[in-house]
């Protein structure tokens, strides 16, 4: 009962939103899709005071779980600079009004020189989700939900990841811990504030994180006594 779903024909197949918008037939209205989501320099100009709030718990949290290591530019290797990360973040504006800042690591770099087998987490099929659900439903099993928050900053960084945090980002950390951020700061040609930071948790937007993060999971799970189906 696995791979009930037939597999697509085109793999890989990419839309863009402009291409879903434009999708029509004669029976149905094109879809018009909206996203609220903008980088840092329209958002606090949006959202004011309120944006500049959300980057900061978003970056308490980072902070909070040690997430950062900061390096002087000067003690950062050539290559790790070249291979360093971008911290991407964006502000959105919630249904209830609250404005909600997430950051990630632009991981698309990380490709070029690691492999899937280095990265890939297993993952439940859909199949076998809904099936184990169904059954919960027949045999009458009771079934909790939980949330992690921030759940791959639980897991650490096993591999040297440096990340750049640049403009913005690089000035308001400054404000969680002024002695520990504030002399790591340097400026590129054209003045932007910057600064090197060597990953210590399994950012969102690595690579591994996810499979770090499951690494984690299925430790502590077999710590407390359960049993691996797959073992």
């Amino acid at each position: 009962m696995y791979n009930l779903r037939p597999r697509p024909k085109e793999r890989n197949k990419k839309h863009s939103m402009m291409q879903m918008g434009q999708q029509s037939t004669i029976a149905k209205p094109p879809i018009h899709i909206m996203l609220n989501q903008m980088g840092i320099k329209e958002g606090i100009k949006k959202f004011g005071e309120k944006g500049n709030n959300a980057l900061l718990k978003e970056l308490n949290q980072l902070h909070e779980r040690n997430t950062f290591l900061p390096k002087k530019k000067e003690e950062v290797l050539y290559d790790e600079r070249k291979k360093a990360l971008r911290y991407l973040i964006f502000l959105k504006e919630k249904h209830d009004g609250t404005i909600k800042a997430r950051g990630c690591a632009d991981g698309r770099s990380q490709r070029e020189y690691m492999t899937k087998a280095d990265t890939s987490s297993p993952t439940v099929s859909l199949e076998g989700m809904m099936i184990s659900c169904a059954v919960d439903a027949r045999e009458g099993r009771q079934v909790l939900v939980t949330d992690i928050p921030g759940a791959f900053l639980h897991a650490d960084m096993e591999a040297d990841i440096h990340v750049l945090l640049e403009g913005t980002i690089a000035e308001l950390i400054v404000k969680l811990d002024t002695s520990l951020y504030r002399k790591y700061i340097w400026k590129s040609k054209r003045g932007r504030p910057m600064r090197y930071v060597k990953l210590r948790k399994a950012l969102y937007g690595t690579l591994q994180a996810a499979l770090l993060f499951w690494k984690l999971v299925s430790e502590t799970l077999l710590g407390w006594g359960f049993k691996s189906t797959t073992a």
